[in-house]
């Protein structure tokens, strides 16, 4: 991984746009994707010349103020601002999220075994598996290890029918996890990840360095179970007050739907350590 990871991503969301997008008349041959530098630097308000500095990782230093016309500059939603910040260090108290601990405290994991009917789980910010319920575990049974959601997604062959919309789940996973890097790009276990992912895995790199920022808050899933057929859910995300880091994720499905019967018949198959038998998937 670049150490210079602010140029890094200045250059890949410059490359993201084209002038019509930011209102900007195109002018000469264009010999790279995007806008050029100059073109930025004018969106910012800043000068071409520092605005390069801050690419080429030669000024490291920015202003709150200068972070925040480059994100306008940039067209940056929320979370790519955040993380524009945090990869400045100018982000206060970022720094220490991605050390949470991995140690699931027994009163959220009484808390999740109460939710019998859906699925639910603690990851940490690098998309690690902490601890998850009863229905949880029947949901990522197909998994080999369900040990973290990036390494389940692209390098598990479980992962391209388990979610029947793969592209999608790889650009969100991919997403995830380029924000954690921006709470601490040399984090270890981070490192690895990443170079473990980018060594196997080409639909990996090509997402990876397009530098997307999302954080999981909630969203639609629409899965594939060997069990039970299709599932159609949604999840919500809590941050874990107590453990930074760590996030709680619930599944849901839309009640009395097949999805919501599909979950209970999931959960009882593997209650009683079963599996349902060929053609009992739930239509």
């Amino acid at each position: 991984m670049d150490d210079n990871h602010l140029g890094e991503f200045l250059r890949a969301r410059r490359a993201r746009l084209r002038p019509q997008d930011v209102n900007m008349t195109s002018h000469g041959v264009r010999r790279v994707a995007g806008l050029r530098r100059e073109e930025v630097a004018v969106l910012a308000g800043v000068n071409a010349d520092y605005y390069t500095r801050l690419e080429q990782g030669r000024e490291r230093h920015p202003s709150p103020q200068v972070l925040d016309a480059l994100s306008r500059a940039l067209l940056l939603d929320t979370d790519a601002r955040a993380h524009l910040h945090r990869v400045a260090g100018v982000s206060p108290g970022g720094q220490d999220c991605l050390h949470a601990t991995e140690r699931v405290s027994p009163a959220l994991r009484q808390l999740m075994d109460g939710y019998a009917h859906t699925p639910a789980f603690v990851m940490s910010r690098t998309l690690d598996l902490l601890a998850a319920n009863a229905l949880a575990d029947a949901l990522y049974a197909p998994f080999t290890p369900a040990d973290n959601l990036a390494r389940m997604t692209f390098l598990d062959p479980a992962g391209r029918q388990f979610y029947r919309d793969w592209d999608r789940a790889a650009q969100a996973t991919v997403a995830n996890l380029r924000q954690a890097s921006g709470f601490d790009p040399e984090h270890p276990r981070l490192r690895h990840l990443v170079d473990t992912l980018t060594e196997h895995s080409a639909a990996f790199r090509r997402l990876w360095a397009q530098h997307t920022v999302r954080g999981k808050t909630q969203d639609a899933k629409q899965l594939l179970h060997p069990d039970v057929g299709p599932l159609s859910l949604t999840y919500q995300s809590f941050d874990v007050r107590d453990a930074p880091g760590q996030q709680l994720v619930i599944y849901h499905a839309e009640p009395a739907s097949p999805s919501a019967h599909a979950l209970t018949l999931l959960g009882t198959l593997h209650a009683g350590g079963k599996r349902a038998p060929s053609g009992s998937a739930v239509q």
